[in-house]
């Protein structure tokens, strides 16, 4: 089994996505996408189910956010410029 070596360098326009992403708490997506799935079914009762169909579907965007952001956490570039944190 081989280690595969990640030699590239992020471009700035990364770098600055990294840097606001980690100043965000990794629970704050979950909240938010338990939010949209409860406002979503609060819709489906009020009778507006197109809106509810929307609004239900951005819970798989923040989660997704959130290994996203996760990711960055643990192996984003502040590691690799950072070894020793």
């Amino acid at each position: 089994m081989s280690i595969i070596q990640n030699d590239h360098s992020e471009g700035p326009v990364a770098k600055k996505i990294e840097e606001q992403t980690a100043k965000l708490p990794s629970d704050l997506f979950l909240w938010a996408a338990v939010a949209s799935m409860v406002g979503s079914a609060t819709l489906k009762v009020m009778g507006k189910g197109k809106t509810s169909l929307f609004v239900g579907q951005w819970a798989t965007s923040f989660l997704l956010l959130g290994v996203y952001n996760k990711i960055v956490k643990v192996e984003g570039s502040d590691a690799k410029d950072n070894p020793g944190n």
